[in-house]
């Protein structure tokens, strides 16, 4: 019997996911929140790749590129593999400030970046979903790389020129 060869996903922006035990997910962030969610056991795993934390208009409601949208889509994908969402470990990576140079509006309380680290992380709470380990804002790029199982995400930060 020949075993399923594990599979590689790189989430684009918008992007939600779920996969298994040895499968490989990625993804590039800036401002943009990336969510993983998991079993305890580690045997699923599933992630998101937020762009707004602003509420969708109404022709990009059922974006996945809106903060609920995704998180939703998340949760349906958890929910499929027989879990519980509230049952589920979360990490929580991204949130940078791309453009540190650049002053914030009188309209703006902060950048994009915190923007969308605070509304996840409160979104998570709300729902009961425990986040055991966040890396957020800052001046960096992350590269979140994860295989589900045992070991942690590893996130490697590049700070912005």
């Amino acid at each position: 019997m020949i075993a399923d060869p594990c599979v590689h996903t790189f989430l684009h922006p918008g992007d939600v996911v779920c996969a298994h035990r040895g499968d490989r997910l990625e993804t590039l962030l800036g401002s943009c929140v990336a969510i993983l969610l998991t079993d305890p056991h580690r045997t699923v795993g599933a992630m998101c790749h937020i762009v707004h934390a602003n509420k969708a208009t109404t022709t990009a409601r059922q974006s996945t590129c809106h903060a609920s949208t995704a998180l939703a889509t998340l949760y349906r994908l958890i929910t499929n593999e027989g879990l519980a969402p509230r049952l589920c470990k979360a990490y929580v990576y991204g949130g940078g400030n791309m453009f540190p140079a650049l002053p914030l509006s009188r309209q703006q309380q902060s950048h994009v970046g915190d923007a969308n680290a605070r509304w996840v992380l409160q979104a998570l709470q709300h729902d009961g979903v425990e986040v055991i380990h966040h890396d957020l804002g800052g001046f960096t790029y992350r590269r979140v790389a994860w295989t589900i199982g045992a070991q942690a995400p590893k996130v490697e930060a590049v700070k912005v020129a």
